[in-house]
């Protein structure tokens, strides 16, 4: 895909795109053949609001539209497949702007401090099944904080989500005795003691899985308020 550049001025573009952003399939904790507020009520289909997170310090507008973030940067490969949906109906929705940001394997942010460099930054639409799909590494850390990927949801011009991703503690164990994860030993803070992550971070573990080439996909479906 061409890169392009991104910024909150350009999401009211996407309006037309959006229009059309319930698609045809749900999100069902079983299989129901209907979704909507009443099969949601009875049990039929759930799903649930995905829990607003601090933005950070480090969020930058006008990011490139594109699916591999890394810029080259080492790190263990890692596939992020965001489901979108409406947190009312449990339909995906198609046609959202979902926007990444995180620190490299060294704990570093990109544009941070006057640089120009845009690794680990990215934006992505949703498809036809609410998922955008990003390639990038697993991010290190950096003091004070457990291990996390920052996300906005945009809709028809508007932020409808603004969130933080979180991984295993037991699977980020395994993959910093790697490289060059392991040039950083020690990390000082896990899930259990992140200020952030008390605030409904449970509710935003990716689901993590190998992939055959290496590295893992992460997957998580986000429940949003589409207005």
């Amino acid at each position: 895909m061409d890169e392009q550049r991104f910024s909150r001025s350009s999401l009211l573009r996407l309006a037309g795109l959006a229009a059309g952003s319930l698609g045809l399939g749900s999100w069902k904790a079983e299989a129901a053949d209907s979704g909507g507020p009443a099969a949601v009520e009875s049990g039929a289909v759930s799903c649930v609001l995905t829990p607003e997170q601090t933005e950070g310090p480090y969020y930058i507008d006008g990011q490139k539209l594109r699916r591999n973030i890394t810029e080259g940067r080492p790190g263990t490969p890692l596939v992020l497949r965001l489901r979108v949906v409406d947190a009312s109906t449990c339909k995906p929705v198609k046609g959202a702007a979902v926007d990444v940001w995180h620190c490299d394997a060294l704990g570093a942010y990109s544009g941070v401090g006057g640089g120009g460099r845009t690794f680990m930054r990215g934006v992505q639409r949703t498809d036809a099944n609410g998922v955008a799909t990003f390639r990038t590494v697993y991010p290190g850390w950096y003091r004070g904080r457990t291990v996390h990927i920052h996300v906005k949801v945009h809709v028809r011009g508007s932020v409808v989500h603004t969130g933080q991703l979180y991984f295993s503690d037991a699977i980020t164990d395994a993959v910093f005795k790697r490289t060059p994860y392991n040039r950083r030993p020690r990390r000082s803070t896990r899930n259990s003691n992140d200020f952030v992550f008390a605030q409904g971070g449970k509710r935003s573990l990716l689901r993590l899985s190998r992939r055959r080439q290496g590295g893992y996909v992460g997957a998580i479906t986000m429940g949003v308020h589409r207005s």
